[in-house]
């Protein structure tokens, strides 16, 4: 993954967008897996996505001065920049050149900026916002998805195969959902994991308690209307790629 604090730094570089090279050295955020192949997510820039959805935002004063340029023009643009990056999509050059137009407009005023944000008929920002609508949907769509079985340690631990890196965006949600009760969410796709400040160390494997299993799929049932099954509908709110990690399923 290319990293996000080099992304804002290009925003100040004259390259021409075919030319933009991209390093990726970063440290680490989360636990990793032991596993040959390793994806390193620098803390920096996983600091920027959890402060978008915590209370106590985003820290300004860690950020680069392209970085505090850009969301001082529009706060809009800078999420679309962060949720284009966490797609993982192969769009930098769509994405750098959609922060420099909103910064550049931004020199005129904030509704320029704002304006510049939004729209769609430049191929740049109509990328670059649909990349982030992606993010953005599979976020909400996990907070919901997810399902949590206590392990032998008593951690509550959820798997997952997201398409976009999205489990920063995560921890916020979870943390005010789980209160003092450890809990951790894998993502296997990308063999990294995020928990809680509460946890001791998470299983690194899917094994999960049968007997939580059996009870939630016991309450799924007696829940469930047999008579408003919508198979079509379901498909379409949970995608077939997430069936393997609902237990009810």
């Amino acid at each position: 993954m290319k990293s996000l604090g080099e992304l804002f730094l290009v925003l100040d570089r004259n390259e021409e967008r075919n030319s933009c090279e991209f390093s990726n050295s970063c440290g680490n955020l989360f636990d990793e897996f032991q596993t040959e192949e390793k994806t390193n997510y620098s803390k920096a820039d996983t600091d920027i996505v959890c402060g978008l959805y915590s209370d106590s935002a985003i820290d300004l004063c860690s950020l680069c001065e392209p970085a505090r340029r850009l969301y001082n023009c529009s706060q809009n643009a800078f999420s679309g920049f962060v949720h284009a990056w966490m797609s993982e999509l192969p769009i930098e050059a769509h994405i750098i050149s959609f922060g420099r137009r909103v910064m550049a407009a931004g020199q005129q005023s904030s509704e320029t900026a704002e304006k510049a944000a939004s729209d769609r008929g430049d191929p740049d920002t109509r990328i670059v916002l649909e990349a982030a609508y992606k993010t953005w949907h599979e976020i909400d769509r996990l907070r919901g998805l997810l399902r949590f079985s206590p392990d032998n340690e008593g951690i509550y631990t959820a798997y997952c195969e997201p398409d976009h890196f999205v489990l920063p965006a995560l921890k916020e949600h979870f943390s005010r959902r789980f209160g003092r009760t450890p809990w951790a969410i894998i993502d296997e796709k990308r063999n990294i994991c995020i928990v809680s400040q509460w946890e001791k160390s998470p299983s690194l494997s899917n094994n999960s308690g049968i007997e939580w299993e059996e009870l939630w799929r016991n309450y799924h049932k007696t829940i469930n209307n047999e008579s408003r099954n919508n198979p079509d509908l379901q498909r379409k709110l949970m995608p077939r790629r997430y069936w393997k990690y609902l237990t009810e399923l």
